[in-house]
């Protein structure tokens, strides 16, 4: 009876211990996958009409998030548990630019970031989903590099 219950423990150790290592593979895999640079498409369904778009690179290497707004310049760091992700200690510029349609951008690209609890990649386009109702909060491009 010992035995049968030693044995059921390290089965039950097994199966964690497995599921674990999954999803840290998983993991991995989705932070090399985000590995890049992009160029916001859109944010809240909507194109951004300024002249510098948003832009963002994000490195595997160290979870970092740096950026542009079109105006000042975002950098932080990244988590990742599956398809969840989430940005912290996000730290902006304080550059004053002219237009209210730049600083409105630069607000809307930030509020996007800090809305963000999921994501996607397909087809090289970068998906951000609302961590409270999962609608899209931005959409980017993934610069893609030529191969020579």
């Amino acid at each position: 009876m010992k035995s049968l219950a030693t044995l059921s423990i390290l089965i039950f150790a097994l199966i964690f211990t497995s599921c674990d290592e999954t999803k840290k593979v998983i993991d991995v895999a989705g932070n090399v996958q985000l590995t890049g640079n992009y160029t916001v498409s859109a944010i809240n369904g909507e194109k951004p009409t300024v002249k510098e778009v948003p832009s963002f690179s994000m490195s595997a290497l160290d979870n970092t998030f740096r950026g542009a707004t079109g105006c000042n310049s975002v950098f932080g760091s990244y988590n990742l548990d599956l398809y969840a992700i989430s940005f912290k200690d996000l730290a902006v510029s304080e550059r004053e630019c002219a237009g209210k349609d730049i600083m409105k951008v630069e607000r809307d690209f930030l509020d996007a970031l800090n809305k963000t609890g999921s994501y996607s990649l397909q087809d090289g386009v970068l998906t951000f989903y609302s961590k409270t109702d999962r609608s899209v909060v931005l959409s980017a491009k993934k610069e893609i590099r030529n191969q020579e």
